[in-house]
């Protein structure tokens, strides 16, 4: 046998294998990793994916936290973990991006995985307490040039979305306000609603309620478009802040080497998730926005994405030399 034919012979062996693999798959239960405590917005939309995972799979699917390193812990473990799609993550821009840029990581935060799918995107929206005394973004940038220094703004920690899209927002409207960071999302949004710090960029469904209350005062939605849940607050470049658009989005992410017909098979489980009425409902109350993308625009996003924390991070003195 000649060593293009034994070449030839094992690529179709290969693929056979995995063609196999993928139409057994799953035969016992998955474990999908939120690298997160319980509670927080990546937790609700890890469990409700788990639970449509569920029936689009047949199997149960086992949502576990495994929180702490900005998400580097539980990120760590999936990439470690066999490539046979029983061990799947729920990654995000911190677990991929920011905290391999921040700091030294056991593990590549693109490259040691096979993306499935990018399942949700969830725009910030500008809030601040009512103390501030301002109703309007522009009010807010005015404020803050007046008095350099004097504002500051709390995040879920360093390198966290609401830190990124705070120091985004800093850049773009050029104004001097002062990062405050916490531990986690909860922290900074009770100091937030009880005034001890003045603003935030945060999921807009950690702030609903509070906005709902008239605790906090939304100013803009850091997204291409207005959220339909709070229609009648303007985006930040209606508001005359262009380019600070910022995010917190979830990947569905499984160890380097998974089979392709795995992967595949769990995309086209996700496509199918997201045309569900009842599922778009729940993450619309969320204000999350569903994306269905191929295994390879998940993985394109992601680089993308990667680029372009790499500049911010930067510029907020945050990647590691």
């Amino acid at each position: 046998m000649s060593v293009l034919k034994g070449i030839g012979l094992s690529l179709a062996l290969s693929l056979s294998c995995s063609v196999a693999v993928a139409q057994d798959y799953p035969t016992q239960p998955i474990m999908l990793v939120n690298p997160y405590a319980a509670g927080g917005p990546a937790d609700v939309v890890a469990r409700a994916l788990a639970r449509e995972l569920e029936k689009q799979l047949g199997r149960a699917v086992v949502v576990e936290n495994k929180p702490g390193g900005g998400a580097s812990i539980g990120t760590g473990l999936v990439a470690r973990a066999k490539p046979d799609g029983y061990t799947l993550l729920l990654g995000t821009s911190a677990a991929h991006v920011v905290t391999p840029l921040m700091q030294k990581t056991p593990y590549d935060g693109v490259s040691d995985f096979d993306f499935v799918a990018i399942v949700a995107n969830q725009p910030n929206m500008v809030v601040v307490n009512p103390k501030v005394g301002v109703k309007t973004l522009a009010e807010l940038i005015d404020k803050a040039r007046s008095a350099p220094g004097k504002i500051n703004y709390a995040s879920a920690g360093p390198g966290s979305s609401p830190h990124l899209g705070g120091e985004l927002f800093r850049q773009r409207a050029n104004i001097d306000i002062v990062h405050i960071p916490y531990s986690g999302a909860a922290p900074a949004i009770n100091d937030l609603v009880g005034g001890q710090v003045d603003m935030a960029l945060l999921n807009l469904s950690a702030s609903l309620p509070f906005i709902k209350d008239k605790r906090l005062i939304p100013l803009a939605y850091a997204a291409k478009k207005r959220s339909p849940l709070l229609p009648d607050v303007p985006t930040l470049e209606e508001s005359g802040v262009k380019g600070a658009e910022s995010a917190s989005w979830y990947s569905l992410a499984a160890p380097k080497g998974t089979p392709p017909a795995v992967i595949e098979k769990l995309n086209k489980a996700v496509a199918t998730i997201n045309k569900d009425d009842r599922y778009k409902q729940l993450m619309d109350a969320q204000g999350v926005e569903v994306l269905t993308q191929s295994a390879a625009d998940a993985t394109a996003f992601v680089n993308k994405d990667r680029e372009a924390m790499k500049v911010l991070a930067k510029s907020a003195g945050l990647v590691q030399q």
